[in-house]
C-alpha cells in the first residue's frame, strides 16, 4: 500500500506551530501531519491529517508515523525554551539534543525510503550566541552567523550543537560507510531572534519581555519587565517568521551558501516597547524589576545580527518594522483578542 506524501511539524501546539498550521493549510497542498505532546488548539484539527499525540523520543511512535506517511518535509519545532532549560537543564538536553538527533534520523530513514532527500527545516535562535561582556556587544554591531558562537545557557548549547547535528547530516552521515549515505537530509535552519506573536502567549523564553508587556497591558494587568529599559535584542513578529520558514524551506537548494541563516526585522530597546505599549494602553501599569540571572542572559545575545545572507540566497524580506508591527499587527489584533 502506498503511503500519502505529507509535511510533518512536530511541537506543533507551540506559538509557531499554531501559525504554521494556518499558513501551510492555505498554501500548500500536501497535507499535514503533526506530533506534540498536547492536543492541538481547538480550529486547528480540521486542518491536519492527522495528530499525533506523543514525543519526539518515542521511537515506536516514529516508526508508526514512519509507516503510515511519506515525509516530504520536516519542521521540527518541539524544544524547551530558554528559561525552561535553565530550571530544567537536563530534560532541556534530553528534548533539544537526543529529540533533535531523534528526528534526524527519522528524516534519515526516510530519505532511504522514498529515495529523494527529506527537506529539515530547524528553528534555531540568537541563544546560539553568547557575547562575553557589554563592550563586547555594544561594538560588534551587526553580529555574523560564525561570530560568537559561546552560548551561556542549556538552550543556547542545544540550539547550536542541533545547527551541527544537521550539517553532520547532511553532508557526512557514516561518511566511512561503504554505501554512500549522506544527502538525505536536507537541513536548513534558521536563527531566530524573539518572536512576538499577537495569537498565542509567551511560553517560556528568555526574550518574552516584550510580549508578556503587551499581553499584560492588553488585559488591564500590571507587569514589571525583568530587563533594564536600555537591554536591546532582535525581534520579529511572528508572521514574519512563518513566512521565513516556508521561504527558506522552499528556496531552490542551488542558491543555499550555507546550512544556517541569521534573519533579524527590528532591534527596539525595552523603554522602546514600553513607550508603544504606553501609548496604545494609556492605562498600562509598566515597571522594571530586574532579574539579574534573566537580564544576564539577554545581555549576552546580540543588539542586532546579519542577515545580509539570507536577503541574497533565497530573498528573506520581513513586512513588519518596528512600527507596522506594533500599530498593523500587535495592537489591533491583541486589542481584539481580549475584547473577545
Amino acid at each position: 500500500m502506498s503511503r500519502t506524501p505529507v509535511i510533518l511539524i512536530t511541537g506543533a501546539s507551540g506559538e509557531i506551530g499554531h501559525g504554521l498550521i494556518e499558513r501551510l493549510s492555505t498554501s500548500q497542498k500536501k497535507p499535514i501531519v503533526t506530533l506534540d505532546l498536547a492536543p492541538l488548539a481547538p480550529g486547528l484539527s480540521s486542518k491536519v491529517r492527522q495528530h499525533y499525540i506523543g514525543s519526539i523520543l518515542d521511537s515506536t511512535l516514529l516508526d508508526r508515523i514512519l509507516a503510515e506517511f511519506e515525509i516530504d518535509m520536516i519542521f521540527h519545532l518541539a524544544a524547551v525554551l530558554s528559561t525552561g532549560g535553565e530550571f530544567a537543564p537536563l530534560v532541556a538536553h534530553k528534548v533539544n539534543v537526543e529529540g533533535t538527533l531523534a528526528m534526524l534520523e527519522f528524516a534519515q530513514r526516510e530519505g532511504e525510503s522514498h529515495g529523494r532527500p527529506v527537506v529539515f527545516l530547524y528553528p534555531s535562535s540568537i541563544a546560539a550566541y553568547g557575547i562575553p561582556n557589554l563592550k563586547a556587544k555594544a561594538e560588534a554591531g551587526r553580529v555574523r552567523e560564525e561570530q560568537f558562537n559561546t552560548p551561556t545557557t542549556m538552550y543556547g548549547c542545544n540550539k547550536l550543537y542541533g545547527e551541527h547535528l544537521g550539517i553532520y547530516y547532511a553532508g557526512h552521515y557514516k561518511q566511512l560507510s561503504e554505501t554512500p549515505l549522506a544527502g538525505k537530509v536536507d537541513f536548513r535552519g534558521i536563527r531566530f531572534p524573539g518572536l512576538i506573536s499577537a495569537i498565542t502567549l509567551p511560553s517560556g523564553g528568555t526574550s518574552d519581555f516584550a510580549p508578556e508587556m503587551i499581553h499584560a497591558a492588553a488585559q488591564g494587568k500590571p507587569y514589571a519587565c525583568f530587563v533594564r529599559p536600555d537591554t536591546r535584542i532582535p525581534f520579529m513578529a511572528m508572521p514574519d517568521a512563518i513566512e521565513a520558514m516556508i521561504k527558506l524551506a522552499l528556496a531552490d537548494k542551488s542558491k543555499l551558501s550555507r546550512h544556517v541563516y541569521n534573519i533579524d526585522a527590528f532591534s527596539p530597546t525595552a523603554e522602546d516597547v514600553a513607550a508603544v505599549v504606553r501609548k496604545a494602553f494609556p492605562k498600562a501599569e509598566l515597571s522594571t524589576v530586574v532579574d539579574t540571572k534573566r537580564q544576564g542572559i539577554v545581555d549576552t545575545w546580540p543588539a542586532e545580527v546579519d542577515d545580509s545572507t539570507a536577503r541574497r540566497d533565497w530573498g528573506f524580506e520581513p513586512r513588519y518594522n518596528f512600527t507596522k508591527a506594533f500599530e498593523e499587527y500587535l495592537i489591533p489584533t491583541i486589542h481584539q483578542r481580549y475584547a473577545e
